[in-house]
């Protein structure tokens, strides 16, 4: 049995502050929970009694501690940032004094660039073949997907009524409950358009969700994610595509086209122009064949 700890009492109104007042999804909201209750224990096992008895060295034995208990650098950043929310709010309120994870961090996480497919690759996986209401879905599904760049959860909670035919956008709901309007393209307006015809099919009882299942009930994030690999390895396609491989392999494309990182910022929805720029890794021949091109002492004249 844990120790008693600081009062729940300001865990509760936190988690409601993220809910209503920051307007975060659920899942967010669950996470942080999640996050913060790690720490809750630590503060119960150490015998802290109060939120403002909570210091510096707390959240450095706190992170340390997970640490040796192997959790991965990203896992522990994010528990920290979760450790910083939860002051400042503390503080905005007036419980402590000061945010005592402000200055401490993580080990430095290895950074992996995300996993793309190529023209071609992305090409195969598209060309999804048969008229039956189920491929005619997840056809527009994986068009708009890579057509627009759309975060998992932000194509899952589309609804009819987000897609513009005339204008050719769609409006999706993004981190922190911002809304952005993105272009869609020409292949993805036709694909959906042809599953908007066959979606009445599948349809049981009256739904505003863009995306269906058999039964008609909106289409979750995991059952997307199974069509998408489900796809894949029926084209023969590497292991590990996912709804991300898309968002990827859009931002990837593009940047190699345009080299406008703010555009792809804005498309993405990405608050940190910092987000963006893991996906700059363009290939060193592509550069090396601008430089050539663009530079007027990059080669000798003859």
């Amino acid at each position: 049995m844990n120790a008693a700890g600081p009062d729940r009492a300001w865990l509760e109104k936190w988690l409601d502050h993220l809910r209503y007042e920051r307007r975060l999804s659920g899942l967010t909201v669950k996470n942080y929970h999640r996050d913060i209750e790690a720490l809750y224990t630590f503060l119960c096992n150490a015998e802290v009694p109060d939120w403002g008895r909570v210091d510096s060295g707390h959240v450095r034995s706190f992170a340390a501690r997970l640490h040796r208990r192997g959790q991965a650098p990203r896992s522990i950043q994010r528990r920290l940032a979760a450790v910083r929310n939860l002051f400042a709010f503390l503080l905005r309120e007036g419980v402590v004094q000061a945010n005592p994870g402000v200055d401490i961090t993580a080990p430095k996480a290895p950074r992996r660039l995300p996993g793309t497919l190529d023209a071609d690759a992305m090409g195969r996986l598209l060309d999804v073949r048969g008229d039956h209401p189920i491929a005619t879905r997840d056809r527009a599904i994986m068009e708009l997907l890579y057509s627009s760049g759309l975060r998992l959860a932000e194509l899952a909670a589309l609804e009819t009524t987000d897609v513009d035919f005339g204008e050719g956008t769609v409006r999706v709901t993004g981190k922190g409950a911002k809304t952005r309007i993105v272009p869609v393209g020409a292949k993805a307006r036709e694909a959906l358009r042809d599953w908007i015809k066959v979606r009445p099919q599948l349809l049981k009882t009256p739904s505003s969700a863009m995306f269906i299942s058999r039964i008609g009930r909106p289409l979750s994030m995991r059952n997307i994610q199974a069509r998408v690999e489900h796809w894949a390895r029926r084209l023969g396609l590497p292991q590990g595509v996912s709804p991300h491989t898309f968002r990827h392999s859009f931002a990837t494309h593009l940047l190699e086209s345009s080299g406008d990182l703010r555009a792809v910022q804005e498309l993405l929805g990405h608050a940190d122009i910092s987000t963006t720029q893991i996906y700059t890794h363009l290939d060193f021949q592509h550069l090396a064949r601008i430089y050539d091109q663009a530079h007027p002492r990059a080669r000798k004249r003859r």
